[in-house]
């Protein structure tokens, strides 16, 4: 089936549950702001971990188990 248009989250309530109470309300909320900056983005620790897998010694890789 094709959609004319998008349906509200009202809208799709109303499909789902057969109807609106009083009991229940939408509302907005603000965006969230980030709790902490970010000091590292993701491809810098990728890389770190890439350079600490890298930096050990072959010794100390254990063989994987024959299955």
């Amino acid at each position: 089936m094709r959609r004319l248009r998008r349906l509200s989250e009202a809208e799709c309530y109303a499909r789902c549950y057969g109807g609106w109470e009083a009991t229940v309300r939408i509302i907005r909320l603000e965006p969230r702001r980030p709790r902490y900056p970010v000091l590292v983005t993701g491809e810098q620790l990728r890389q770190r971990f890439e350079d600490h897998l890298d930096a050990r010694e072959p010794d100390a890789v254990p063989e994987p188990e024959a299955a």
